[in-house]
């Protein structure tokens, strides 16, 4: 009876080495992990939803531009918040790219939470991490689904203006050149249709889209694919010269909130990107992911949340790499 015991106890401490030890190895070798913050700032995440809530509750349209913010580092250099710095030195800004220039928002809502952090827990909580935390808290306070964030990103300590040009989708690239430059950060079909449906909210400029009005193929004539009494609409306030800023809903159904309904605006022929609707006229396995999303919400969602982890996870600089920033918007000196 005693040994049997003594084999129990023996079996169960070896079960435990690894479970005990997974923690400094992953550390060591600079994984990301969710509780990476649990013991250097554990309110960090609180802080992070807690001035999120507020933004959007000020400005509903904040939840899309934190979300966009996300995505427009990770095409470049990877999640590094390469896009926040400003020009300074031999550091040409990414926010000058034809991608974010006169429309990347939501830069004064990371120094706020970044601020905050730093009060909490200096030089703690990198700028990285806060833009993947304000992504996944805009989603939810949206109506979208939450996931798990993994933490232990560190800052880049310069910027790329242009990978910012080269490596985010444009509005009216081709299919194969979007899920190209998906491809090429470790992104699948699946990713690529799952992540555009981040377009259920938001805006879009008109100079983002006009050629799709007047113009798409060269021959002064409208899209023929674009539903054209919904062009008529867009029209009246995207005209063939002038009103470039003007604002327009990805999601004219439910602009501010998260849910399917994207997808279903594909099937109307009512996308308002050619970026949009190239998923549903360019690519038949697109064309059905659109279709079962747009039938499932709760199928979108899950596959959302996936696919934003897994892009939260290109490239991150880890463990001694880059740096944790004081001031997200320059390197430390």
């Amino acid at each position: 009876m005693f040994k049997s015991k003594c084999l129990f106890l023996l079996l169960s401490l070896l079960v435990l080495v690894p479970i005990c030890m997974s923690h400094k190895t992953i550390e060591g070798n600079g994984y990301l992990y969710p509780q990476f913050y649990d013991r250097t700032c554990p309110k960090a995440q609180e802080i992070v939803k807690s001035i999120i809530a507020k933004a959007v509750s000020r400005d509903s349209r904040m939840a899309a531009s934190l979300l966009r913010l996300h995505f427009h580092d990770c095409f470049v250099k990877g999640c590094d918040a390469s896009i926040l710095l400003d020009n300074a030195g031999s550091i040409i800004s990414e926010k000058g790219s034809n991608p974010n220039r006169n429309s990347v928002r939501g830069i004064e809502v990371i120094d706020e939470i970044k601020s905050a952090l730093e009060q909490a827990c200096p030089q703690t909580v990198s700028c990285a991490d806060v833009m993947a935390l304000a992504a996944r808290d805009s989603t939810v306070i949206a109506g979208g689904p939450s996931w798990v964030v993994l933490l232990g990103r560190r800052d880049a300590r310069g910027a790329s203006l242009s990978g910012s040009n080269q490596n985010i989708p444009a509005p009216n690239n081709t299919f194969q050149t979007i899920f190209t430059k998906f491809k090429l950060k470790g992104l699948n079909i699946v990713d690529l249709v799952a992540l555009s449906g981040s377009h259920t909210i938001g805006f879009s400029r008109c100079t983002s889209f006009r050629q799709r009005l007047y113009n798409q193929t060269g021959n002064a004539k409208p899209d023929f694919t674009l539903d054209q009494s919904y062009a008529a609409q867009l029209r009246t306030r995207c005209p063939r010269s002038g009103g470039d800023q003007n604002l327009f809903s990805l999601d004219p159904v439910s602009p501010f909130k998260f849910d399917n309904s994207y997808f279903r605006n594909l099937l109307a022929s009512k996308g308002l990107l050619n970026s949009d609707e190239v998923l549903v006229t360019k690519n038949q396995e697109s064309l059905q992911l659109v279709t079962q999303y747009a039938q499932n919400n709760q199928l979108f969602f899950e596959q959302f949340a996936k696919s934003m982890v897994k892009m939260g996870n290109i490239t991150p600089l880890t463990g001694s790499m880059g740096e944790i920033r004081k001031n997200c918007r320059k390197i430390n000196s």
